[in-house]
């Protein structure tokens, strides 16, 4: 497909307390509908996240951000909402939630490449 195609894409970020207003970016969903392009990256410092939330339970953290992946991949395993048309499962997961994990507001741009933007964004906004 030459030239740039409009993309869309959230933030995930950690909020163990909702009410202190903290979190800590911990990956990146990107939609690319023109390219069927969905893919989601995370990764969890926990050493990080242990520091200011050091009753959260990281593991149980680490495995809602990896279900993310799965289901913006369209694993089956991942459950109903993995089975969904791509455009669905980006729209249901940066649906906003009051839950420790959420999605920022949803971003747009234009991009050659929608697996090279979500590297770029990966490493921009969370490493």
């Amino acid at each position: 497909m030459p030239g740039p195609s409009p993309f869309q894409y959230a933030i995930v970020r950690v909020v163990p307390r909702v009410e202190r207003g903290e979190y800590l970016n911990a990956g990146v969903i990107l939609f690319c509908r023109p390219r069927r392009f969905l893919a989601g990256r995370v990764a969890l410092d926990e050493a990080r996240l242990a520091a200011f939330a050091p009753d959260c339970d990281l593991s149980a953290v680490a495995a809602h951000l990896h279900a993310i992946v799965r289901i913006a991949a369209g694993d089956a395993a991942a459950g109903p909402m993995a089975r969904l048309p791509a455009a669905e499962r980006f729209h249901w997961l940066v649906s906003p939630s009051s839950t420790m994990i959420q999605p920022s507001e949803v971003h747009t741009g234009l991009t050659e490449s929608p697996a090279d933007e979500l590297d770029h964004l990966f490493e921009a906004m969370v490493e």
